[in-house]
């Protein structure tokens, strides 16, 4: 089974790297690997293409994340498309064997893996890969939500739409909605795991909630979200983080990071939608709420994980 995969980077250079090595650890060889470039200054570009991949260019001016992908897509030459972030890299060698195979049913549309964070994640951060990246699988989700950091789509159903170029966030979603629009099925497969580094400060939390809310409102325009949700989910969530702190040992060196976060997610959230009406009950529960999880929930496989150089 031969697969394009799609990374897009900026300035990537201290993650890059174990990508493409988590690439070459595959158990599925057959791969191109293209590498969407919007105008890095470090060695992004150089470390890509010393590990074979293939570059293509937009101008910074022009970027936005559906057409950076759409870039990426049209220079592909495979009907299979795996996306990934830049800064994200696979744990096990079976991870796009993992992620392509619900696309052996036609039906499917998209799927798309689990995702962690890494140990230096900060607390809440890595509360959300829980919640919206549980350890049990769905083949026919009953929503839209998925994640382009890890993901896997048709080039011949992207050729019928491709991404959408206006939105400032959340391209994923539009294009798995427009998906189960036609009648497909979105899959979720928790074994094509990987680990997602974010080393956000907190404007750039404020910034990415921000930007996704309203995206979120384009693509939802009956979303809305008040002074009482964000009191509300502030609130809740910081709870809900401080008690698995306390329950995983972690609450001392999590505290401040825990309101910070919270506080920017959902302060960012509520300016970017800007406006009141009613959303999806659904996809309000898989963004926003906290889940509940049993300690150490983790899954274990039988298949060994990539050995990773320091």
């Amino acid at each position: 089974m031969k697969c394009s995969i799609i990374i897009r980077a900026y300035n990537e250079e201290k993650y890059i790297g174990r990508l493409l090595e988590g690439i070459k650890h595959q158990t599925l060889k057959d791969v191109e690997v293209i590498l969407v470039d919007s105008g890095s200054t470090d060695s992004t570009v150089e470390i890509a293409e010393s590990n074979g991949a293939r570059v293509v260019r937009i101008p910074s001016q022009e970027f936005t994340f559906g057409r950076s992908l759409n870039y990426g897509v049209r220079e592909s030459t495979c009907e299979y498309l795996i996306i990934a972030s830049a800064h994200v890299y696979p744990v096990y060698p079976d991870w796009l064997a993992s992620l392509l195979h619900p696309l052996l049913d036609e039906q499917v549309a998209l799927s798309y893996g689990k995702q962690r964070g890494p140990v230096s994640a900060k607390f809440s951060e890595k509360q959300i890969f829980h919640q919206w990246f549980p350890e049990t699988g769905k083949y026919r989700q009953e929503t839209a939500f998925c994640n382009n950091a890890n993901a896997a789509i048709r080039k011949s159903l992207w050729k019928k739409n491709p991404y959408d170029e206006t939105l400032t966030g959340l391209e994923d979603l539009a294009w798995a909605k427009w998906a189960r629009e036609q009648g497909y099925a979105i899959a979720y497969i928790p074994e094509a795991e990987v680990v997602h580094t974010h080393h956000e400060t907190p404007h750039g939390v404020f910034n990415r909630y921000c930007r996704e809310a309203m995206a979120f409102k384009k693509i939802y325009p009956e979303a809305h979200f008040s002074i009482y949700d964000f009191i509300r989910l502030t609130i809740t969530n910081i709870a809900s983080d401080l008690w698995y702190a306390v329950r995983e040992r972690a609450l001392w060196k999590s505290i401040p990071s825990i309101f910070w976060f919270r506080w920017m997610q959902f302060h960012g959230t509520r300016l970017g939608h800007r406006e009141s009406s009613l959303v999806t009950p659904q996809l309000r529960e898989t963004f926003y709420y906290a889940r509940e999880r049993k300690r150490k929930e983790e899954t274990k496989r039988e298949i060994e994980p990539i050995q990773y150089q320091k």
